[in-house]
């Protein structure tokens, strides 16, 4: 039986509010079952569109670190607009015809209701993957198999991932894995002042083999909105790190044939609100979210636009990958704009 959940969690009560108002026009199901004390609470997981394994997914995903609230509030508002339009936009209904929207908006329930980074069990989520940097990380940060109760706590080195990455990892190769083409973003704060678009490897410096696929994803961006406020780069050019699970899910999915899975990272540039509002730095929770109602409402508008943009680029990916004839000078671009250097 599932605990009561406490009334401080307004993230879950607003996901299982969308999922009521949403209806029969939603697929949806519980991942798994995080307890902590008396209480358990569910991983959901959302699905809508159309499950025809020949359209392109996106998945939108939050709340692998407790701390950060912001994330899971930017998934949930973007899936609360798209059931509020479901009843009258007709225009909705076609692109949903085009593309299926997979949400998992938190992934770490026991995390959020502790008010912790990592999960029930101190396991930071996000260096909890097995794999292992092939180059020097950071102490401690890029993660550790000291002690669950230190920060970045990898789990230990034998036995499965925890239940909570097991399931996204469930829900990844259900529904991408085996499709020609799909997109997720994993909404995160706590990195500096900048808004970063982060895609993988974390684990390494070495480029990616769908960089030019990137590259592409970041020109039709600049395209469509040239006065954007998002640093879009590998994760290495900040820092490396042990257990990424996007790193995982993205070697997994690159095994595949005919298969395009590029995972992306939003990490809100959370020390500006900080630099807004000292303040903050007292309380654990202000370090990684905005406090003050406006500032969050703004955040919330920004990044909305985001998520709406990945579902429209996944809709006509054919017309902007890159095709034989100019891949290579993509990947050229893309080697010279982030790593400095031509791929030869």
């Amino acid at each position: 039986m599932r605990g009561v959940v406490h009334s401080e969690f307004n993230e879950l009560l607003e996901l299982e509010s969308i999922i009521r108002d949403g209806g029969s026009l939603l697929e949806t199901h519980v991942a798994c079952e995080v307890t902590v004390g008396p209480r358990t609470f569910p991983v959901h997981v959302v699905a809508l569109g159309n499950p025809d394994p020949e359209v392109p997914v996106v998945g939108f995903f939050g709340g692998f670190h407790g701390l950060e609230r912001i994330g899971t509030d930017v998934v949930l508002a973007y899936l609360r607009s798209l059931v509020r339009r479901l009843p009258w936009d007709s225009v909705l209904h076609r692109q949903l015809e085009s593309v299926r929207l997979v949400f998992m908006p938190i992934v770490n329930p026991g995390g959020m209701w502790r008010g912790t980074r990592a999960n029930p069990n101190g396991v930071d989520l996000m260096r909890n993957a097995p794999l292992e940097a092939t180059e020097k990380v950071p102490f401690m940060f890029g993660g550790q198999r000291f002690s669950p109760r230190l920060p970045w706590y990898r789990g230990p080195l034998t036995g499965p991932m925890e239940q909570e990455n097991e399931a996204v990892c469930a829900v990844v190769r259900k529904e991408f894995f085996g499709r020609t083409f799909g997109l997720a973003i994993d909404c995160h704060s706590g990195f500096g002042v900048s808004d970063r678009i982060w895609f993988p490897y974390a684990h390494t410096a070495r480029p990616i083999a769908h960089l030019p696929e990137m590259h592409a994803l970041k020109e039709i961006y600049d395209q469509t909105h040239p006065n954007h406020r998002y640093v879009f780069e590998p994760q290495s050019c900040q820092y490396l790190a042990h257990g990424d699970l996007w790193d995982y899910l993205y070697q997994q999915a690159s095994s595949l044939p005919e298969t395009i899975f590029l995972p992306l990272t939003l990490e809100m540039g959370s020390w500006l609100w900080v630099k807004k509002n000292p303040r903050q730095l007292f309380s654990r929770h202000g370090i990684f979210n905005p406090l003050i109602e406006h500032r969050q409402h703004r955040v919330l508008r920004r990044h909305v636009a985001w998520l709406d943009f990945l579902a429209r680029a996944a809709c006509g990916y054919r017309l902007w990958i890159p095709t034989a004839d100019n891949r290579e000078l993509c990947r050229e671009q893309a080697m010279q704009h982030w790593y400095g250097k031509t791929s030869s």
